[in-house]
């Protein structure tokens, strides 16, 4: 066992998170998302939910603050304008760890070409519609 850190982030999780770069990216997607044949290593967590995870994420990892947006979900497919109850609920824990970051919002295709190219896919149990998420891996600036 470790000190503050959230007990659902078991040690493969831990090791991609710490092993990731600057402008790495890494997705936490729903149950329904194709995440084995996505491409990057993929860590399963299907019996917790996707904000449940992000939260988890957040609590140790810092989104990238060089770029405008870090932060991507899945617009709504038929209707990019619509936001689904759990991009809300994304928001909020987004803003809760990083105050200046908004989420962005990519097409359903290229959500997937950007999952694609990233570092890693977390599989979550989700079962709210669009519960998937881009996070862009920032810097952890000296002290002082």
């Amino acid at each position: 066992m470790l000190k503050n850190i959230p007990p659902i982030l078991g040690p493969d999780l831990l090791a991609i998170l710490r092993s990731m770069g600057h402008g790495d990216e890494i997705a936490i997607v729903d149950a329904n998302y194709p995440a084995d044949s996505a491409g990057p290593v993929l860590v399963r967590l299907d019996g917790l939910s996707a904000t449940d995870v992000l939260d988890a994420i957040l609590t140790l990892m810092p989104l990238d603050d060089f770029v405008e947006e870090a932060a991507f979900c899945m617009q709504v497919v038929g209707d990019g304008n619509r936001r689904e109850p759990i991009m809300d609920a994304f928001e909020t824990i987004l803003h809760r760890h990083e105050p200046k970051m908004d989420l962005a919002s990519l097409e359903r295709f290229a959500f997937y070409d950007r999952v694609k190219t990233g570092y890693a896919v977390v599989q979550t149990g989700e079962r709210r519609l669009y519960g998937n998420i881009v996070l862009k891996k920032g810097i952890v600036r000296p002290d002082g």
